[in-house]
């Protein structure tokens, strides 16, 4: 029987509009007051900015760097309390995770910053269902995309890596990764079809484990 089940956070066990509200409206919004453009405006200057980083380098998920690049005066912790209404949990992650805690160790393995996993887990009441939580840029300099952060997981849990199950949405971190590897794992996609790999309700976890 496998003994642990990773989740990725965004997208998989809350939605992903906190961090969208963050990145794509919070910090467009304080360029475009800096610098007296439009809002539309700023907010296509900024997205560039993130596209020529692009999701496997670590700056990409570092809000400080971005804070600073663009020099705004606003501080991280105060732009993500601006937007914690918009942290909302993933229909029936609750249910599901209470099932599983009963016959697994369950840890939070993402690639967000330690500052937005923080926020979403407090504000989505995910905090007492897991024993350990990883922001794998933060705590161990990487991106999930490399093959030695599900080792450094297993190995940091204390277990195997085929002791190991993981759950995310995203298609080559939380999935090709990880099966790579040898790793049961299951690729959250609500929008497809549910087959072997591909789940699309958190509840199918339960007749699949």
């Amino acid at each position: 029987m496998k003994k642990v089940i990773s989740f990725d956070l965004d997208g998989t066990l809350v939605h992903g509009q906190f961090g969208d509200m963050v990145w794509h409206h919070g910090i467009p919004e304080n360029y475009s007051k800096k610098h007296g453009i439009p809002f539309e405006e700023a907010q296509r200057l900024i997205i560039e900015e993130y596209a020529s980083i692009g999701d496997a380098n670590l700056l990409w998920y570092d809000v400080e760097y971005w804070l600073s690049k663009f020099g705004l005066p606003i501080s991280s912790h105060e732009l993500l309390d601006t937007y914690v209404n918009h942290i909302e949990v993933i229909p029936h992650a609750l249910d599901v995770i209470r099932v599983l805690q009963e016959r697994y160790r369950l840890v939070i393995a993402s690639n967000a910053g330690r500052i937005f996993v923080e926020k979403e887990i407090t504000h989505a009441g995910l905090t007492d269902y897991f024993e350990h939580v990883v922001s794998a840029t933060s705590d161990l300099g990487m991106v999930k995309k490399e093959e030695r952060f599900y080792r450094m997981l297993a190995a940091n849990l204390g277990i195997s890596i085929g002791d190991l199950v993981h759950v995310g949405d995203h298609r080559v971190f939380d999935y090709e990764v990880p099966l790579s590897l040898g790793i049961e794992c299951y690729h959250f996609n609500p929008a497809a079809e549910s087959n072997g790999s591909v789940i699309n309700d958190l509840r199918e976890l339960l007749g699949r484990l």
